[in-house]
């Protein structure tokens, strides 16, 4: 099953899981706009794979770089998307903040999984030869 496959059957289940929170606790919870967290998080999840997935075919011997480089990408934007909505909106920053990074810890873990179970196999070949 190719990664893109594997990110919608995962967003499906943490979004699931989501709606089912946010429909018994009543945004206690979940924060009013965590589906726009949801779906940055998919997105930027997608494109950081697609970042260290093009490094490694370019120059798999530099996979660290490319996936740290992708890390920090996420990063900054993580970063920059929290500081836009402390300075833009007052209401419920904690709530926005640790539901950030529930979905934040959740996607990277799949992103690191993901990349070990595609790259590990590829570049044990390259150790080898």
């Amino acid at each position: 099953m190719n990664f893109l496959k594997k990110l919608a059957l995962f967003s499906l289940i943490v979004g699931l899981l989501v709606g089912a929170l946010q429909f018994y606790t009543d945004n206690e919870l979940v924060h009013t706009h965590v589906w726009w967290l949801f779906g940055f998080m998919v997105i930027v999840t997608a494109l950081t794979f697609y970042i260290s997935r093009l490094g490694v075919s370019y120059d798999a011997d530099n996979f660290q770089l490319y996936y740290f480089g992708s890390m920090g990408f996420r990063m900054i934007l993580s970063i920059a998307l929290i500081f836009i909505y402390v300075f833009m909106f007052s209401e419920s920053e904690l709530q926005f903040v640790l539901n950030f990074f529930v979905l934040y810890f959740l996607f990277t873990g799949f992103e690191i999984y993901s990349l070990l179970a595609n790259f590990a196999p590829q570049l044990k070949k390259q150790d080898e030869v």
